[in-house]
This record gives C-alpha cells, structure tokens and sequence, in this order.
C-alpha cells in the first residue's frame, strides 16, 4: 500500500490545515524534502478567490503550488518526485469541476475516465500524497437528485482513494482522528 493519507472532514474543520502541519512536520524530517499542493478550486465568483486567497496567504511559502482543476492524475504524474510530498486540496472541488460545472453540461464519460485515471495513477507515484476531502454524507438526504448524485459519488470517490491510501484522518472541530487503514486486495 503506497504512503498516502486522505484527511476527510466538514468545511471549516481543519482538513487543509492539518494537511499543512504533516506537510511541515515531514519536511522539518529531511532537509532535501519539498512540498507542493495540487489545488482543484476554480475561483468563479469573489467568495471564491477570496477563500483561494486566503489558502495561499496561509500556507507556507517555500510550499509550491500548481492548479489542476480537472486533470488530477496527470498533474500528480509530472509533479511527483522522490522527496516531494504532494497535497491535493481537494477531491471534493475536484469533483466539482466535474460534476457541477459553472459553464457547460457535465461530462459524465469525462468524470468517469478521470476518476479511473486517478486511482490507477496512485499506486506508481514516487511521492507520498496528503489528500484532503468533504465528508458530506452525515447530514439529512438532500432534495435535489443531482445534490444526491453529487453526494453518492464523493462518498465513492472518497472511498476508493481510501483503500490506496496507508493512513485515514478524520477532522472534527479542528482535531484530527487517525488510523492506519488496513491493507487489502483491491477489485
């Protein structure tokens, strides 16, 4: 199992925050270490660049950063490195761009080649991954079939990322709650 870790929270709980302290924490372990955060967000409307900015004015500044706001997989393929740790923040704007479009319909043939891309990239890469994701599914069953749709596949999505990952971290009220994820065969 490959040395990623997928740190799932409600908004405001302290998921990319937590991403930066392990972040920090393995740098601090090795001189030679880097870190570049794979952001997804696409900043359509002021509240947007707002929290985009804020991101980037909180994180460190040796911190690198590149956008990939649809084509995750191959982002993470030409940024991985040995003694580079990325962080994806987050799957859930991810799959938003892919999902809930701002401009256009959505690509369902599109969202699923990427998803798939992305899973089958993870096992090869040669740096560690910080994930950060919504968990969105402890709330009541929206109304809306595409709210729903949404919903159901992040829950998938944010499972299949699981089970490649060594290390699981659920933040609540800005704690984090972590757990070795238990090794097995994948479909």
């Amino acid at each position: 199992m490959a040395d990623h870790h997928l740190i799932v929270g409600g908004q405001r709980s302290g998921k990319s925050r937590q991403a930066e302290r392990l972040a920090l924490a393995w740098r601090r372990a090795d001189a030679a270490h880097r870190v570049t955060v794979v952001a997804t967000a696409m900043a359509h409307d002021e509240e947007m660049q707002q929290r985009i900015a804020r991101h980037r004015q909180d994180r460190p500044a040796d911190f690198a950063t590149i956008e990939a706001p649809l084509d995750l997989a191959a982002a993470l393929a030409q940024a991985a490195a040995p003694g580079r740790l990325l962080i994806v923040d987050c799957l859930t704007l991810w799959l938003t761009n892919w999902l809930m479009p701002i401009h256009g319909r959505v690509d369902q043939a599109g969202w699923q080649l990427a998803r798939q891309s992305l899973l089958d990239t993870l096992p090869a890469l040669a740096s560690p991954l910080l994930f950060v994701s919504n968990e969105v599914g402890w709330g009541i069953v929206p109304m809306s079939r595409e709210v729903r749709d949404f919903v159901d596949e992040l829950g998938r999505l944010n499972q299949q990322v699981a089970e490649r990952c060594a290390k699981l971290t659920l933040m609540v009220a800005g704690q984090a709650w972590t757990r070795e994820v238990e090794a097995k065969e994948l479909p």
